[in-house]
């Protein structure tokens, strides 16, 4: 197991909402806390993008392909990261992965095993 572990995909039709989580159960929680926290997505045949990230004070930045719909949450003390997706669309379709980031806004840990989100009828 690696050291962020996703969950929460499925199958939703256009139009419709999830809610992605992101534990890190093998990370202790002053190494979590300072940590700048993303999601990213992956679709078939694209490299992986980054789509929102969340300081550890909760400042968030999000990509333009989502903003307004999709919204990054953390929770410190249970060591969490979420991703409210609301609205979805066909082109949202994609393999959902968490990572801290470096300071120079790399991904920090190896990649988990994601967590698939298809959207579609």
């Amino acid at each position: 197991q690696g050291q962020l572990v996703e969950s929460g995909g499925g199958l939703v039709q256009p139009g419709g909402s999830l809610r992605l989580s992101c534990a890190a159960p093998r990370m202790i929680t002053s190494v979590f806390n300072p940590n700048l926290m993303g999601w990213y997505r992956q679709a078939p045949g694209e490299e992986r993008k980054l789509v929102a990230s969340i300081t550890p004070d909760r400042t968030t930045n999000y990509s333009d392909f989502v903003k307004g719909r999709f919204t990054i949450s953390r929770d410190n003390a249970r060591k969490k990261v979420y991703l409210q997706m609301n609205n979805l669309q066909v082109e949202d379709t994609a393999v959902y992965y968490c990572n801290a980031l470096t300071s120079t806004k790399q991904p920090k840990y190896n990649w988990g095993q994601g967590t698939q989100v298809t959207v579609g009828s």
